[in-house]
C-alpha cells in the first residue's frame, strides 16, 4: 500500500493521514462488527497510532463491550456517519484500526487474515488461503 495513506468519511467533513506502511490488514467477522458494518464483516487495516492523525474535522465515538473485556470504540463521522476507526479503549495499545472503505484509494487492501472467524456467518465465503483465528489474531510485534 502506498504511503501516505489517507482517506476520510463519505462527505468529506472528517479526514485522516498516515504515513507509515500499515502493520497489517485483516477483515475482521466479530459480531460488534458485523452489526456496525451491516454486512459479514469489517475490512480493516492496522496503522502506528504514532504516525497516524486527524487533519480535517472531528469523529464521534461510540463504545461497545469488546470479547476482550473491555471496550470497542469505533469512530464515525459526526455528519455522515461513515465509520471509520476501531479501537480499544483504554488500553495502552500503538495501534489504530480504519476501515479499507474509508481509504481514499482501497485497491490496495490485501487481507492477511480473518478475526473472529468463529463468528462468521454461514453464508460468509471466507479465503481459504488465508489464516483464520477463533477471536483476536496475536498481537503485531510479539511472539
Amino acid at each position: 500500500m502506498k504511503t501516505p495513506i489517507e482517506g476520510g468519511c463519505a462527505c468529506g467533513a472528517v479526514r485522516y493521514r498516515c504515513d507509515s506502511e500499515p502493520v497489517t490488514m485483516f477483515l475482521c467477522h466479530c459480531r460488534d462488527c458485523q452489526r456496525a458494518s451491516g454486512g459479514p464483516f469489517v475490512a480493516a487495516v492496522l496503522l502506528r497510532r504514532e504516525d497516524f492523525e486527524f487533519v480535517k474535522g472531528t469523529p464521534r465515538y461510540h463504545a461497545t463491550p469488546s470479547t476482550s473485556g473491555g471496550m470497542h470504540v469505533r469512530g464515525f463521522c459526526p455528519e455522515c456517519g461513515s465509520r471509520l476507526t476501531g479501537a480499544e479503549k483504554d488500553t495502552p495499545t500503538p495501534f489504530i484500526g480504519v476501515t479499507a472503505s474509508s481509504l481514499d484509494d482501497p485497491s490496495g487492501f490485501r487481507p492477511r487474515m480473518h478475526s473472529f472467524a468463529s463468528r462468521a456467518q454461514p453464508w460468509d465465503r471466507m479465503d481459504d488461503d488465508l489464516p483464520k483465528y477463533e477471536t483476536y489474531p496475536p498481537r503485531p510485534g510479539r511472539a
